[in-house]
């Protein structure tokens, strides 16, 4: 009898610590499953490939093909996956591939609007579907800022603010009135808004400095070719002067320096000419003399975009807005500065 109850008293504890064991082996379990499934310890976002989504206005110029190009290359390099759309410069475009970047549950959505407003509705849906949004070059005109992450871009206000200046500096000791002719940038864009706001706002310190036309080139070369074209015509049936071209993009402003030379009109001398953005080629047209001032707007913020979208799929805090660093160039550093164009 006494060895019964000794047998039992083995079997018993020879069962207990197998399920001790077996307990401790599915925690174990447990604990490497998750492992396995999120890789190390606070890894599941940053180790996971991200899927972004970029929406952008079209290819209007060779800023916004830099632009391009740098997010392409900027994404293959971090590693990302890349869904790229191109508008067309029409909002209807945009609206319609975010709405796709939604269905196909993408991480993060990238886009530059084709103009400033419009976009609640669009937004709220991908914020109702828990997909952060990054605004990249242009803003978007809305109460609700809670509808994107952050805007990595340009202060537009500021390089038209930079243009104003140097031309309130340059015109300080002439006498008479200075007669401007202004190419802006697409209707209800953000830059066109912008750079036309922070311009007035300085040249508005001298009396004498007033424009007297102004018109939309839809920032392409084109356009700007024929609006300076209608520019022209008008002023020799008025029997007025253009002193100062002060076109919001560089395409605008070659569009508009091919126009002025087939009049017979010397860009740049007859004409003082101001242009933003800072091409390769409006850079070599300023070296040529034909561009008296170019402020710069940088389009290369792929690496900046995607550390952004990394960051925020991570779930860290990121700048509500990021600038990015730019310049101001006058003629005479054309030269010096042309071989370091990258666009």
């Amino acid at each position: 009898m006494k060895n019964i109850f000794k047998s039992s008293a083995v079997l018993l504890l020879t069962v207990t610590m197998i399920l001790i064991s077996a307990c401790g082996n599915t925690d174990s379990g447990n604990k490497a499953s998750s492992t396995n499934a999120t890789g190390t310890e606070g890894a599941t976002q940053t180790d996971k490939k991200i899927t972004l989504g970029f929406a952008q206005v079209g290819a209007e110029s060779g800023w916004r093909t830099a632009n391009t190009k740098s997010i392409q290359d900027s994404a293959k390099a971090a590693g990302v996956d890349l869904k790229f759309s191109d508008a067309q410069q029409k909002q209807e475009n945009q609206i319609k591939a975010i709405r796709s970047f939604i269905a196909q549950k993408v991480d993060v959505i990238a886009f530059s609007p084709v103009v400033e407003s419009g976009w609640d509705t669009v937004l709220k849906e991908a914020k109702d579907a828990g997909i952060p949004v990054i605004l990249t070059d242009r803003a978007v005109d809305s109460s609700d800022t809670s509808l994107y992450k952050s805007f990595l871009g340009s202060d537009f206000v500021e390089e038209g603010r930079r243009a104003g200046k140097w031309l309130l500096d340059e015109m300080k000791d002439h006498q008479g009135p200075v007669n401007i002719v202004e190419l802006q940038g697409t209707t209800g864009s953000a830059p066109a808004i912008d750079r036309k706001k922070g311009f007035e706002e300085i040249i508005k310190n001298n009396p004498n400095l007033k424009i007297v036309k102004s018109q939309t080139g839809d920032f392409t070369r084109a356009k700007g070719k024929e609006v300076m074209e209608a520019f022209i015509k008008s002023a020799k049936a008025e029997n007025t002067k253009m002193d100062v071209l002060y076109a919001h993009n560089d395409d605008m402003a070659l569009g508009a320096i091919q126009a002025l030379e087939e009049a017979g009109i010397k860009p740049g001398k007859d004409i003082l000419i101001i242009s933003m953005d800072g091409i390769k080629d409006a850079f070599q047209a300023m070296k040529d003399g034909k561009i008296n001032l170019i402020v710069e707007c940088n389009p290369l913020m792929g690496p900046q975009l995607m550390q952004i979208a990394q960051d925020v799929v991570a779930g860290k805090d990121v700048q509500k807005r990021i600038l990015t660093n730019e310049g101001v160039f006058p003629q005479d550093t054309a030269e010096k500065e042309l071989p370091n164009r990258q666009y």
